[in-house]
């Protein structure tokens, strides 16, 4: 028996080891059970003494003797402990040097301290996860010094310090950083690594501004949730692989107008720039990139129009298949084929919360999110041929006019939020069409007319998604469109739009109200005022005078 596979089999307790060598076992896989004390012991080595690939992810093992017993298994090339209790530090003397050990993955556990210098030892690692730890302390300023590690992930950890400037990793593809304490700025030399594909360096404390990857191979930017101010001057060269640009939540300021630039050649698919600060138009030529099924530039300071062009890009995957080898990647790791591209994620707003898209949804997602701005204008009708679309958010802000008829068109949109702005007019009744609309909000405008008919989809929205729109009426508002409504002009609106009337008694009142205080106003002034108060007699007498002799000499010659 060469290989021992007994994964997902509800195995607990102890795993006893047999009680003779097994020259001729390579591999053990006991992952995904429920083994509570560890199944090696200091014989570990006699008996499987040719041990090339050990997995015991995802059980509950819990002591931290394991990591030093396996030290003295020279032979292994793959060793996964992820998804277990191991506590305590990493060794320092966990391999020796001319270790054949490729992988290494202790992602998931309670280990903590500081890092050994694993990549200076392990002369042959590929692959190396210490993810989901406590591990903390800075990172050595030799960390990124090996010529063979092609994925590393240290997320989700306690590091601080700041990230070393000096790097040597021809190989590596996949950096992972994010959620922990590094601060400083983003090293330039990310940008000179010729083989990176994908880095996340998001939830941190990094501050200054995101380096030029003009000539790198990057596909994947996750930079949200840190304090980042600025762009380089040029991001993106004519060849550029970029994918996914995730630079949410931070503190972005000025005009985009040079980054759109820069993107619109590329086949950018994702672009997330919620939460910054950015101002001026949304330019045009965002319009240009033409593979984009995301756009957040939600919480920003947007002014202007909406761009009509928005209306004529897909915001769609022609081939959702041909997508997800986009978003895949290459495979790393040699001996395990791991490949962590197929767990690139997304943060996005849909159906009013925060969704985090991961790529089985993201091939088939597609939405722009343009909230919480200064937009104007009345939004283009031109947005009803996004028939893909699948979220369209335009709520918070000042939006005017009516909304498009063509959104019936939208056949496919499962969240539709344009409430918190200033249209009017009636809701296209057209919009009953919309079979999968889930969420649907045109709350706080100055819409008017009856509701939506209560029929398919629309029958499932309650009073929340029309509150806010005081001459709107019929189910589910409270107000019955048969009783008669007064328009803000003092117009019965069941009068028609031929016959309007005024109401008399609130007209005789105001009139009276108004010239009283005139009056008021001006015998106060008078009684405080004795130079006005001179002024206006003499004058008052002076136009009695002359009235009098205009009327004698003209109208009494008459007779």
């Amino acid at each position: 028996m060469e290989e021992l596979i007994l994964a997902n089999c509800s195995f607990t307790g102890d795993f006893q080891l047999p009680s003779r060598p097994r020259l001729n076992l390579v591999g053990i896989d006991v992952s995904n059970n429920a083994i509570t004390c560890q199944m090696l012991s200091n014989n570990m080595t006699s008996i499987f003494p040719k041990l090339v690939d050990l997995n015991m992810s995802e059980n509950a093992i819990d002591d931290g003797l394991i990591l030093y017993e396996l030290s003295q298994m020279t032979s292994l090339d793959v060793l996964d402990l992820s998804d277990n209790h191991l506590s305590g530090e990493i060794p320092y003397n966990l391999f020796r040097n001319g270790s054949q050990m490729t992988i290494l993955s202790l992602s998931k556990n309670n280990l903590h301290g500081l890092i050994p210098p694993m990549l200076s030892i392990l002369s042959l690692l590929e692959c190396l996860f210490l993810d989901g730890n406590i591990l903390s302390g800075s990172i050595p300023s030799d960390f990124f010094n090996s010529s063979t590690i092609e994925l590393l992930d240290i997320s989700n950890n306690h590091f601080i310090g700041k990230i070393p400037s000096q790097m040597n990793c021809p190989s590596l593809i996949e950096l992972s950083m994010s959620n922990n304490h590094f601060e400083g700025s983003i090293p330039s030399a990310f940008a000179t690594l010729e083989s990176i594909i994908y880095l996340d360096l998001s939830k941190n404390n990094l501050t200054g501004c995101i380096p030029s990857f003009v000539n790198s191979p990057i596909s994947f930017i996750h930079l949200s949730n840190n304090n980042l101010t600025c762009f380089a001057e040029r991001m993106f060269g004519e060849g550029s692989s970029i994918v996914t640009l995730d630079i949410n939540n931070n503190e972005m300021r000025n005009e985009i107008h040079d980054l759109i630039h820069d993107l619109h050649h590329t086949r950018l698919s994702i672009l997330l720039m919620k939460g910054n600060h950015f101002t001026g138009n949304i330019p045009k030529s965002v319009c240009q990139m033409i593979h984009l099924n995301l756009l957040d530039l939600s919480y920003n300071d947007f002014v202007g129009e909406m761009p009509k062009c928005l209306g004529k890009m897909p915001f769609a995957n022609k081939d959702p298949e041909e997508s997800r080898k986009l978003f895949d990647g290459p495979t790393v790791g040699k001996q395990a084929n791991i490949n962590r591209f197929g767990k690139e994620k997304a943060a996005f707003t849909s159906k009013k919360r925060l969704e985090i898209y991961t790529i089985n949804v993201l091939i088939y997602m597609s939405g722009i999110d343009l909230s919480h701005n200064k937009l104007n204008g009345s939004i283009p009708s031109e947005l009803g041929n996004l028939i893909r679309i699948r979220s369209l958010n335009l709520s918070n802000n000042f939006f005017i006019g009516k909304i498009p008829t063509t959104f019936s068109n939208l056949v496919q949109v499962e969240s539709l939020d344009l409430s918190f702005n200033m249209l009017s007019g009636q809701i296209p009744p057209q919009l009953t069409g919309l079979t999968s609309l889930e969420v649907f909000s045109v709350a706080h405008n100055n819409l008017s007319g009856p509701t939506p008919e209560r029929k398919g989809q629309f029958i499932t929205f309650d009073q929340s998604s029309y509150e806010g729109n005081q001459f709107l009426c019929g189910p589910p508002l409270p107000k019955s469109c048969n009783a008669p409504t007064l328009l803000p002009n003092g117009l019965n609106k069941d009068d028609g739009d031929d016959h309007i009337w005024v109401d008399m008694y609130v007209f005789c009142v105001s009139f009276v109200v108004a010239y009283t205080s005139i009056l008021l106003v001006i015998l106060i002034v008078l009684y405080i005022n004795p130079y006005w108060r001179q002024a206006w007699f003499y004058y008052t007498g002076l136009m009695g005078m002359n009235s009098y002799y205009f009327i004698k000499d003209n109208l009494f010659c008459l007779f």
